[in-house]
């Protein structure tokens, strides 16, 4: 199965985890992975995600990254 299809269907439950404002494709270390963007990756909320995300999903690592807060500008 593609990334992107993987990355689809868990996206819902992703983005239901605190601080997740975003779920996306990258590369680490030369590889497709699942991005998972959170606010911030400090205190409590971060070890609560650590806790809920898989090291892996069907075969695709995941990898948590800092964004900060995420505003629509779409008009």
């Amino acid at each position: 199965m593609k990334i992107e299809s993987i990355m689809k269907k868990y996206e819902n439950k992703l983005m239901s985890l605190p601080d997740v404002v975003c779920v996306g494709i990258g590369i680490k270390s030369g590889r497709d992975v699942i991005k998972i963007f959170v606010k911030e990756k400090t205190g409590e909320s971060i070890s609560r995600i650590f806790e809920k995300v898989p090291k892996t999903l069907d075969g695709y690592e995941t990898d948590v990254e800092e964004i900060g807060e995420v505003i629509s500008h779409a008009g």
